[in-house]
């Protein structure tokens, strides 16, 4: 057997290359790179400061702020237009009137500017989304000050009572409070100058254009900064609730040095996130074993010494543990290498049964990971095509890795066929070995063998050897019927392959291959063997230019 075509190659033979660390979204000519690219949106920090996340949720809200302000604004522009206005017989106050409906037009058409520069396509840096907050919110404030200087004025001219400002610094400020992601530090300080300007404004004002009845008073003064003040503190409080609710929520898709990116998989076991780790900006992916699914303590923790000897396996056709542990509500998580791809399963789903050849280039590469794993005492116990995936690594296509070592052996609850139960079977029925089905007996390597013979049917033919909407059907049927042949499901199967699958599936485990070697060995003999290269491994990727996926397991 050529073992050379499933090491990992060298730097000079590969094939076009994958960057599975890309960053972001890419325009590209739709090549099979691009769509297999995962579209990994990486933090930039390592905490819940204002990282590429916070970036993109300021932009989002501040895009919100402007059009709600600019909306306002543009209401009562419409508003002051209908509006007859008796003042302007004077034509000082006319001007001063003029002047403000030209700087409130300017107000309405920079907001509007600003919030359709904030689009959700445009890559904008923290300095100019800072820029563009000043603006919105700066520009505002001017406005209001101009609102409330000319409304002094005419106070002053016509006797009338005096402006009331409140309203209009309360929508500014609780608009800042409620959308823009801030430490209540900054957001104090910004909110105290709203708070103080209209205070100061009526001063100044109160001074220069005191109204001839004197409605212009401390009594109002006082009335208004103790409203403000109000405003103030409810905003700058506000702000701190919303970013410790922010925090709580970073904090909850943070483990350790992990940061959880979205779900892409689920299974019986639990969920697989797409993950980061905070300090090597390395793409992984995380699966959760919840509380609820161990049946006990102990089961977990066998799983843990399991988990342990599975990251000691080094070969290139083992996913490859990186990392694992708990937090403190009993979640159990382990960290592995993201994997762009398709399982065996999702790939004969999508496009039927695989060619002999094909079939006998991946499951040469899985005796090679069992090979490994049966030496050093691990016995997988659920391979299924769930578990075994086509993957892009190195350069390399159909890269089979093998998954989930021991995952059955915890599992709580046997819904359906695809799901397993601690305590009554450990393996997936569907492609369980008999000695698996009737638990009579520990399984050691040539159960594994047995499953690598029922996945071969599977990709073979696209059907398990024994199917039934009843679990327990399909365990009589693995422990006493027997199998038909492949070529009656698909008549092209060559007879030496055949043969092979047919011997891994013997009911008794003398009579089948007695390691994974010895079945790579028998897989090599095959007519077909070598019949499938990594040449045509890309050229079929890349005419079906699928989208990476993660197994759930």
């Amino acid at each position: 057997m050529d073992h050379d075509k499933h090491t990992p190659p060298d730097t000079d033979a590969v094939e076009p290359t994958l960057d599975v660390l890309a960053i972001g979204s890419r325009s590209g000519s739709g090549s099979l790179v691009d769509d297999l690219a995962p579209r990994v949106e990486v933090v930039e920090g390592s905490g819940p400061g204002l990282s590429g996340e916070t970036r993109a949720l300021l932009r989002t809200r501040l895009r919100a702020a402007a059009v709600v302000l600019c909306l306002g604004s543009l209401a009562f522009y419409v508003k002051n237009l209908v509006t007859p206005r008796t003042f302007e017989v004077d034509p000082s106050l006319a001007v001063a009137a003029r002047s403000l409906d030209w700087f409130h037009l300017t107000h309405v058409v920079v907001l509007g500017i600003i919030a359709f520069k904030l689009c959700r396509r445009c890559d904008l840096s923290m300095r100019w989304l800072r820029a563009a907050e000043l603006v919105v919110f700066g520009l505002t404030a001017l406005f209001f000050i101009d609102v409330q200087h000319v409304s002094a004025v005419l106070s002053a001219t016509y006797g009338h009572y005096p402006f009331h400002p409140v309203g209009m610094w309360f929508a500014l400020m609780f608009t800042y409070a409620i959308y823009i992601p801030n430490t209540w530090r900054r957001a104090a300080a910004v909110l105290g100058l709203m708070a103080v300007a209209p205070v100061a404004c009526m001063i100044v004002d109160g001074i220069w254009y005191k109204p001839p009845d004197g409605a212009t008073t401390f009594d109002h003064i006082s009335g208004v900064a103790l409203m403000m003040a109000v405003g103030f503190g409810s905003c700058a409080y506000g702000t701190y609730m919303i970013g410790t609710l922010r925090r709580q929520a970073f904090e909850a898709k943070q483990l350790g040095q992990y940061r959880l990116r979205n779900l892409i998989g689920a299974g019986g076991m639990g969920e697989v996130y797409l993950a980061e780790h905070q300090l090597l900006k390395r793409p992984c992916a995380i699966k959760l074993i919840r509380p609820g699914k161990a049946r006990d303590p102990r089961a977990l923790a066998r799983f843990e010494r399991e988990v342990r000897a599975t990251a000691k396996l080094s070969h290139w056709n083992t996913v490859e543990i990186f990392d694992y542990g708990g937090t403190e509500d009993g979640t159990f998580y382990y960290v592995m290498e993201y994997l762009p791809g398709l399982s065996l399963g999702d790939l004969v789903d999508r496009y039927g049964p695989l060619p002999p050849e094909r079939v006998i280039y991946l499951l040469e590469q899985t005796c090679d990971a069992l090979r490994e794993a049966h030496s050093l005492g691990l016995v997988h116990r659920d391979i299924k095509p769930g578990n075994i995936f086509a993957a892009y690594r190195g350069g390399i296509y159909d890269v089979a890795k093998l998954l989930d070592f021991g995952l059955a052996k915890i599992a709580a609850e046997l819904p359906s066929l695809h799901l397993t139960q601690e305590g009554m079977v450990t393996g997936s029925p569907l492609y369980m070995s008999p000695e698996q089905a009737l638990g009579d007996v520990e399984p050691d390597g040539r159960s594994d063998v047995y499953s690598l013979g029922a996945v071969a049917y599977f990709l073979l033919t696209g059907r398990p050897p024994f199917a039934s909407d009843k679990p327990m059907r399909v365990l009589v049927a693995h422990a006493h019927d027997e199998v038909e042949p492949p070529s009656r499901h698909r008549p092209d199967i060559p007879a030496d392959l055949e043969q092979v699958v047919l011997k891994c599936l013997a009911k008794n485990p003398a009579d089948r291959y007695q390691s994974a070697a010895s079945l790579a060995c028998a897989l090599a003999m095959c007519e077909s063997a070598g019949l499938w290269t990594r040449e045509q491994a890309a050229n079929w990727w890349s005419q079906v230019g699928q989208p990476a996926t993660v197994a759930a397991g």
